[in-house]
């Protein structure tokens, strides 16, 4: 991967240049539940704040997993929602939670039947899983066939907050595969086509950090994602265009996904990014045609009746050092689209 001088910015181990003028970051990390505090009675709402201001929490956490395993649901539910908000916004209480022995049984709860139960089950785990030390732990305890399981089942909260979870567990990286094995690609395909605003923000970050895998790239493209991806970039008010254009930039690299784009209608909506997009989505576009375009005539002859060769010309005087050179090698191809010399540039094609 090339590298620029020092304007660049990184995301799950990724470089991208930041020479522009958008400062809004492409994806932000899922983080704790953002479903907001929840109806206690005034006699829990003052153990819970106790427990958050006390330097010995260790008895109510006790209780709390006891309770997770009890032969009342409503206890159950009670339990989990507490931890739930315990594990919200304090680190030392996950780490706590944790070494309680609260993950094993929180697991179990995210195969209810009952939708509250595993909503909360599902919320505690990803708020479990914001510290590091704990991201093993729950994966080895049996936690991502659940995940996957509330993906596709769950109220649309516990969709959300599974895939912010599977997110947190992909950051190791040996997850990612198990992840991709376990069924999670589809619903968060399902999710970022039919999802709310967040779920469609959680579902991307998931498939951006699951698609790195090669295995995942294939099975993303066979679950139709090109379709929803090519659709949010499209539209300019949806706030997704960065988020989507670089999940397709991970998944070009594959020939199934250039395909797949191509027969979805993606080049005229990268031409359209590359003549009106911001900066970053410019660069992005680019780079995504410049590698449809590498080893294709077919596409080369597309990218050129789509118009783009007066956007290119712009975006090579006036763009990013990376966008720049991108726009001027395709251009160079766009204007011998009938060449066979497909392969003198592979290396100036990584995203």
């Amino acid at each position: 991967m090339e590298t620029e001088n020092r304007a660049n910015f990184t995301y799950m181990g990724r470089s991208f240049d930041k020479n522009y003028n958008d400062d809004s970051s492409a994806f932000s990390d899922c983080n704790s539940d953002r479903s907001g505090e929840f109806p206690t009675t005034s006699s829990q709402s003052r153990r819970l704040i106790m427990a958050c201001v006390s330097e010995n929490s260790d008895d109510l956490i006790r209780q709390l997993v006891a309770d997770l395993e009890s032969c009342s649901i409503d206890e159950q539910k009670q339990a989990a929602m507490e931890i739930r908000l315990l594990a919200k916004n304090k680190s030392e209480n996950r780490l706590q939670i944790a070494k309680a022995g609260a993950i094993r049984p929180l697991v179990s709860l995210i195969a209810s039947s009952d939708p509250q139960l595993q909503e909360n089950g599902v919320t505690a785990i990803l708020n479990l899983s914001l510290c590091d030390e704990n991201k093993e732990l729950i994966a080895s305890s049996g936690a991502i066939k659940p995940l996957v399981r509330a993906l596709k089942t769950g109220t649309p909260t516990a969709k959300e907050n599974a895939a912010c979870a599977l997110l947190r567990l992909s950051q190791i990286e040996e997850n990612k595969i198990a992840i991709g094995r376990s069924g999670a690609i589809p619903p968060l395909v399902n999710l970022l086509e039919a999802g709310g605003i967040r779920g469609k923000k959680d579902a991307s970050t998931a498939l951006y950090s699951l698609c790195s895998v090669k295995e995942n790239k294939i099975r993303a493209v066979e679950s139709r994602i090109m379709k929803p991806l090519v659709e949010l970039m499209a539209d300019f008010g949806s706030n997704m265009v960065d988020k989507s254009a670089y999940v397709l930039s991970l998944l070009v690299i594959a020939p199934e996904a250039r395909t797949a784009l191509v027969e979805e209608g993606g080049i005229p909506v990268l031409v359209e990014i590359i003549e009106v997009g911001s900066q970053r989505q410019k660069e992005i576009a680019v780079a995504v045609l410049l590698q449809v375009c590498e080893d294709s005539v077919v596409y080369r002859t597309m990218v050129a009746r789509e118009g783009a060769i007066p956007p290119l010309v712009a975006l090579s005087q006036s763009g990013t050092n990376r966008a720049k050179q991108k726009a001027e090698t395709l251009i160079e191809l766009l204007r011998q689209p009938r060449s066979g010399n497909a392969t003198a540039r592979a290396s100036n094609v990584s995203v």
